[in-house]
């Protein structure tokens, strides 16, 4: 197979200088035991969990590394804010970490990045730790499925369902802190067979005025013997949106929490003659580009960077732990730009026929980690690939969504700011 360059060495340093995001996993312990986790008996993608806590010597030392990017001509951002995020297990099992992190970054002495702080929690430690998330402005999202029995999934290790629990914590930062709850803390629900789009953004709605972030259960790493009980858990969020009653005006009301919205985005984005990237496209014209990168992967950290328990460097929380780019020693940042350059390279000419031949080549959104047999020798297999026929049914769809929701066009081309 013949190697193409699509990436060399520079473009992912230039990306690492410019990422959005650095997500920290400060342990990979958890007071909880849900049925359907990722990193639990359904797969197997991921490093033995240990009850590890992540070295705050590392997440030092890596900052500073990106540091001396913030200040070398690789930076090219037009904007100078930073997420710095906190994931588990459960984040906050290990406050002092995440203390001594924000600390730190508090005191870094750049003037290219300002620091937005947020964490992904189960919210049982809410009460205890509520006063130090407030008055660093955390953006807290929580995770709960909705009401009682569609959160029976997530359990804490004698099996008892969190959801009195979670609830209780919620309640005392509505009534603490309750502009802080309207404006910094949001949702995020795993859809699944004991819940429904139309019963979670109805739960949601009613108790707190507010939409989550709604997601099928993860389908990668998903271990052999396990791929059965894995079906009977999983529903997929457009079929269970479908099946709403008066399901078109829950659509609007959802906007792009909706799966048919972010569908008909994503098309517009990628297909439509009306979109430019900046102010030069829409004066001067739009340029073609030189060579079109298979798949819809992102480019290594143009997105984030995400910092496994275990020191591993990673481009994204989403994909398995054996893919990591990197790793963080004790004295120093293995990093090597070039291997990783080389390492999407031969994965991307491995796709590189197959993407050819897709007629969907154009809006493809799929990670290539998520290809079935990506690191086995041949051609591996796409679940997004589209013939001409499925290509012509998935655009109808999108043109019709859009003749049934008119003021759906002119709502994504104002309001949706794509980065």
């Amino acid at each position: 197979m013949k190697i193409k360059e699509y990436v060399n060495a520079e473009m992912v340093r230039s990306s690492l200088a410019n990422t959005p995001q650095i997500t920290f996993e400060v342990t990979d312990a958890c007071n909880l035991a849900c049925v359907y986790c990722s990193y639990g008996e359904l797969y197997f993608d991921y490093d033995k969990r240990d009850n590890k806590v992540l070295d705050v010597e590392k997440a030092r030392r890596f900052l500073n590394y990106v540091a001396e990017l913030w200040d070398s001509p690789l930076n090219k951002s037009t904007h100078n804010n930073l997420y710095l995020s906190f994931y588990g297990g459960e984040p906050l099992l290990n406050v002092p970490f995440i203390d001594e992190v924000v600390s730190f970054a508090n005191n870094i002495k750049s003037k290219q990045r300002q620091f937005t702080y947020s964490m992904t929690t189960n919210g049982l430690l809410l009460d205890k730790y509520v006063d130090f998330l407030v008055i660093n402005d955390f953006s807290l999202l929580i995770s709960l499925d909705g009401n009682e029995f569609s959160h029976s999934y997530r359990v804490n290790k004698d099996g008892q369902n969190s959801f009195k629990h979670v609830i209780d914590n919620i309640e005392i930062i509505r009534h603490k802190y309750p502009d802080y709850f309207t404006k910094r803390v949001n949702f995020n629900t795993v859809l699944h067979n004991r819940n429904s789009v139309r019963d979670v953004y109805d739960f949601f709605k009613k108790n707190y005025n507010k939409i989550p972030s709604i997601g099928a259960l993860n389908d990668m790493g998903i271990r052999e013997e396990m791929k059965d009980e894995f079906m009977r858990m999983y529903r997929n969020t457009t079929d269970s949106l479908m099946q709403s009653e008066n399901y078109s005006e829950l659509e609007t009301e959802m906007f792009l929490s909706s799966p048919t919205y972010h569908s008909a985005t994503v098309y517009l984005l990628q297909h439509s003659e009306f979109k430019y990237e900046n102010y030069n496209e829409l004066l001067y014209g739009k340029v073609p580009q030189k060579k079109v990168i298979p798949t819809g992967t992102c480019l290594p950290f143009s997105k984030k960077v995400f910092i496994t328990v275990n020191g591993k460097i990673l481009p994204c929380e989403r994909i398995g732990q054996q893919f990591a780019l990197g790793c963080i020693e004790e004295k120093n940042i293995d990093l090597n730009f070039e291997a990783i350059a080389q390492k999407y390279n031969h994965f991307y000419s491995k796709t590189d026929t197959l993407c050819s031949e897709c007629f969907n080549s154009k809006g493809c959104v799929q990670c290539l980690y998520n290809l079935d047999d990506l690191e086995e020798e041949g051609e591996p297999e796409c679940k997004g690939f589209m013939t001409q026929e499925k290509f012509d049914l998935f655009r109808n769809s999108q043109l019709n969504f859009l003749a049934r929701h008119p003021e759906a066009y002119s709502k994504i081309m104002n309001d949706v700011i794509y980065r």
